[in-house]
Protein backbone atom coordinates (compact mmCIF):
# COMPACT_ATOMS: atom_id res chain seq x y z
CA UNK A 1 0.00 0.00 0.00
CA UNK A 2 0.98 3.63 -0.38
CA UNK A 3 -0.12 6.78 1.41
CA UNK A 4 -0.24 9.87 -0.80
CA UNK A 5 -0.32 13.27 0.83
CA UNK A 6 -1.20 16.04 -1.62
CA UNK A 7 -0.21 19.65 -1.10
CA UNK A 8 -1.21 22.50 -3.41
CA UNK A 9 1.74 24.87 -3.40
CA UNK A 10 2.27 28.48 -4.37
CA UNK A 11 0.59 30.89 -6.72
CA UNK A 12 0.73 28.33 -9.53
CA UNK A 13 -1.29 25.86 -7.41
CA UNK A 14 1.15 23.06 -8.15
CA UNK A 15 0.27 19.63 -6.79
CA UNK A 16 3.15 18.26 -4.74
CA UNK A 17 2.87 14.61 -3.71
CA UNK A 18 4.46 12.85 -0.74
CA UNK A 19 4.46 9.05 -0.97
CA UNK A 20 5.02 6.86 2.06
CA UNK A 21 4.19 3.50 3.61
CA UNK A 22 1.16 4.01 5.87
CA UNK A 23 2.26 1.15 8.13
CA UNK A 24 5.81 2.39 8.68
CA UNK A 25 6.89 3.55 12.12
CA UNK A 26 8.19 7.08 12.65
CA UNK A 27 10.39 8.42 11.28
CA UNK A 28 8.77 7.45 7.99
CA UNK A 29 10.82 7.41 4.83
CA UNK A 30 9.10 9.12 1.92
CA UNK A 31 9.43 10.27 -1.67
CA UNK A 32 8.57 13.83 -2.70
CA UNK A 33 7.31 14.50 -6.22
CA UNK A 34 7.41 18.07 -7.63
CA UNK A 35 8.08 20.46 -4.72
CA UNK A 36 7.06 23.81 -6.18
CA UNK A 37 7.03 27.42 -5.06
CA UNK A 38 5.79 28.13 -1.54
CA UNK A 39 6.93 24.80 -0.13
CA UNK A 40 6.61 25.79 3.52
CA UNK A 41 3.44 23.65 3.97
CA UNK A 42 5.41 20.67 2.64
CA UNK A 43 8.13 21.15 5.24
CA UNK A 44 5.54 21.53 8.00
CA UNK A 45 3.79 18.33 6.91
CA UNK A 46 7.03 16.34 6.84
CA UNK A 47 8.01 17.52 10.30
CA UNK A 48 4.53 17.02 11.76
CA UNK A 49 4.38 13.45 10.48
CA UNK A 50 8.03 12.69 11.31
CA UNK A 51 8.85 11.93 7.69
CA UNK A 52 12.34 11.73 6.25
CA UNK A 53 12.49 12.42 2.49
CA UNK A 54 14.76 9.96 0.68
CA UNK A 55 14.29 11.15 -2.90
CA UNK A 56 12.88 14.11 -4.81
CA UNK A 57 11.41 13.03 -8.15
CA UNK A 58 10.57 15.59 -10.82
CA UNK A 59 7.99 15.04 -13.55
CA UNK A 60 9.65 17.86 -15.53
CA UNK A 61 11.85 20.90 -15.10
CA UNK A 62 9.55 23.93 -15.05
CA UNK A 63 10.12 26.26 -12.11
CA UNK A 64 6.71 25.69 -10.54
CA UNK A 65 7.64 22.01 -10.05
CA UNK A 66 11.22 22.44 -8.80
CA UNK A 67 11.33 25.68 -6.80
CA UNK A 68 10.91 23.99 -3.40
CA UNK A 69 14.01 21.82 -3.66
CA UNK A 70 16.13 24.36 -1.79
CA UNK A 71 13.72 24.66 1.13
CA UNK A 72 13.47 20.88 1.47
CA UNK A 73 17.26 20.61 1.55
CA UNK A 74 17.56 23.47 4.04
CA UNK A 75 15.41 21.46 6.44
CA UNK A 76 16.30 17.83 5.67
CA UNK A 77 19.80 17.84 4.26
CA UNK A 78 20.92 17.17 0.71
CA UNK A 79 18.00 15.04 -0.48
CA UNK A 80 18.93 13.56 -3.89
CA UNK A 81 17.04 14.84 -6.93
CA UNK A 82 16.08 12.79 -9.99
CA UNK A 83 14.88 14.13 -13.35
CA UNK A 84 15.03 12.95 -16.95
CA UNK A 85 18.25 13.67 -18.80
CA UNK A 86 16.35 15.65 -21.46
CA UNK A 87 15.02 18.08 -18.82
CA UNK A 88 18.11 18.17 -16.63
CA UNK A 89 19.41 21.49 -17.97
CA UNK A 90 16.17 23.09 -16.81
CA UNK A 91 17.24 22.31 -13.27
CA UNK A 92 20.42 24.36 -13.64
CA UNK A 93 19.27 27.17 -15.96
CA UNK A 94 16.81 29.91 -14.94
CA UNK A 95 16.02 30.68 -18.58
CA UNK A 96 15.12 27.11 -19.47
CA UNK A 97 13.06 26.48 -16.33
CA UNK A 98 11.15 29.75 -16.97
CA UNK A 99 11.90 31.25 -13.54
CA UNK A 100 13.83 34.17 -15.06
CA UNK A 101 10.79 35.00 -17.18
CA UNK A 102 8.71 34.95 -13.98
CA UNK A 103 11.06 37.45 -12.35
CA UNK A 104 12.35 35.04 -9.69
CA UNK A 105 15.37 33.22 -11.14
CA UNK A 106 16.21 29.88 -9.54
CA UNK A 107 18.75 27.20 -10.35
CA UNK A 108 20.16 24.14 -8.67
CA UNK A 109 23.09 21.78 -9.09
CA UNK A 110 23.02 18.89 -11.50
CA UNK A 111 20.72 16.09 -10.31
CA UNK A 112 21.99 13.07 -8.45
CA UNK A 113 20.43 10.76 -11.03
CA UNK A 114 18.56 10.62 -14.31
CA UNK A 115 15.16 9.03 -14.92
CA UNK A 116 14.77 6.91 -18.06
CA UNK A 117 11.73 5.22 -19.54
CA UNK A 118 10.73 2.06 -17.66
CA UNK A 119 13.16 2.66 -14.81
CA UNK A 120 11.88 1.49 -11.43
CA UNK A 121 12.23 3.89 -8.52
CA UNK A 122 11.97 1.95 -5.29
CA UNK A 123 11.53 2.87 -1.65
CA UNK A 124 10.98 -0.10 0.64
CA UNK A 125 7.94 -1.87 -0.90
CA UNK A 126 6.98 1.06 -3.13
CA UNK A 127 7.90 0.60 -6.79
CA UNK A 128 7.24 3.40 -9.27
CA UNK A 129 7.70 2.83 -12.98
CA UNK A 130 9.01 5.80 -14.93
CA UNK A 131 6.93 6.51 -18.04
CA UNK A 132 8.44 8.79 -20.69
CA UNK A 133 5.95 11.53 -21.61
CA UNK A 134 7.53 14.03 -24.04
CA UNK A 135 5.33 16.91 -25.14
CA UNK A 136 4.80 19.44 -22.36
CA UNK A 137 8.59 19.42 -22.08
CA UNK A 138 11.07 17.30 -24.06
CA UNK A 139 11.82 15.10 -21.04
CA UNK A 140 8.55 14.98 -19.15
CA UNK A 141 7.82 11.76 -17.26
CA UNK A 142 5.00 10.18 -15.28
CA UNK A 143 5.26 7.74 -12.37
CA UNK A 144 3.10 4.62 -12.52
CA UNK A 145 2.30 2.51 -9.47
CA UNK A 146 0.89 -0.52 -11.22
CA UNK A 147 -0.21 -2.54 -8.19
CA UNK A 148 -2.47 0.25 -6.92
CA UNK A 149 -3.54 1.49 -10.37
CA UNK A 150 -2.42 5.08 -10.06
CA UNK A 151 -0.22 7.36 -12.11
CA UNK A 152 1.32 10.69 -11.19
CA UNK A 153 1.17 12.46 -14.53
CA UNK A 154 2.76 15.86 -13.97
CA UNK A 155 1.61 18.44 -16.52
CA UNK A 156 0.87 15.91 -19.25
CA UNK A 157 -2.77 15.12 -18.48
CA UNK A 158 -5.32 17.05 -16.42
CA UNK A 159 -8.99 16.57 -15.64
CA UNK A 160 -10.60 17.69 -18.89
CA UNK A 161 -7.42 19.13 -20.36
CA UNK A 162 -3.77 18.56 -21.25
CA UNK A 163 -0.54 20.41 -20.56
CA UNK A 164 0.23 23.57 -22.51
CA UNK A 165 2.87 23.23 -25.19
CA UNK A 166 3.63 26.85 -26.10
CA UNK A 167 6.72 27.08 -23.89
CA UNK A 168 10.17 26.35 -25.42
CA UNK A 169 10.52 22.62 -26.11
CA UNK A 170 6.79 21.93 -26.03
CA UNK A 171 5.10 19.97 -28.79
CA UNK A 172 1.37 19.25 -28.79
CA UNK A 173 1.52 16.36 -31.27
CA UNK A 174 4.13 14.63 -29.12
CA UNK A 175 2.09 15.22 -25.98
CA UNK A 176 -1.12 13.80 -27.40
CA UNK A 177 0.80 10.81 -28.73
CA UNK A 178 2.39 10.27 -25.31
CA UNK A 179 -1.01 10.30 -23.61
CA UNK A 180 -2.59 7.93 -26.12
CA UNK A 181 0.27 5.45 -26.26
CA UNK A 182 1.62 5.53 -22.70
CA UNK A 183 -1.29 6.44 -20.43
CA UNK A 184 -4.45 5.30 -22.21
CA UNK A 185 -3.40 1.62 -22.34
CA UNK A 186 -3.59 1.62 -18.53
CA UNK A 187 -6.81 0.24 -16.97
CA UNK A 188 -9.70 2.71 -17.08
CA UNK A 189 -9.94 2.73 -13.28
CA UNK A 190 -6.34 3.96 -12.94
CA UNK A 191 -6.33 7.17 -10.91
CA UNK A 192 -4.51 10.11 -12.46
CA UNK A 193 -2.78 12.50 -10.07
CA UNK A 194 -2.04 15.60 -12.19
CA UNK A 195 0.42 18.44 -11.73
CA UNK A 196 -2.44 20.88 -11.21
CA UNK A 197 -6.12 20.45 -10.41
CA UNK A 198 -8.21 17.52 -9.17
CA UNK A 199 -7.60 13.79 -9.44
CA UNK A 200 -9.21 12.12 -12.43
CA UNK A 201 -9.03 8.67 -14.04
CA UNK A 202 -7.79 7.17 -17.27
CA UNK A 203 -11.31 6.09 -18.22
CA UNK A 204 -12.76 9.53 -17.55
CA UNK A 205 -10.18 11.28 -19.72
CA UNK A 206 -10.27 8.65 -22.43
CA UNK A 207 -13.98 9.16 -22.91
CA UNK A 208 -14.55 12.84 -22.13
CA UNK A 209 -11.33 14.85 -22.54
CA UNK A 210 -11.99 17.19 -25.49
CA UNK A 211 -8.34 17.16 -26.56
CA UNK A 212 -8.28 13.39 -26.91
CA UNK A 213 -11.57 12.35 -28.43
Amino acid sequence: MVKIDTLVLGDFQTNCYVLSDPQAQAPKQCIIIDPGFGAEPLVRLLKKKSMEPQKILLTHGHCDHIAGIGLVRDNFGHVPVYISRADSQMLTDAVQNLSLMMGCPIDFDQPEGFLADNDIVQLNGLKLQVISMPGHTPGGVAFYYRTEKLVIAGDSLFAGSVGRCDFPGGDMDSLLNSIRTRLFPMPDETKVYPGHGPITSIGQEKHTNPYLR
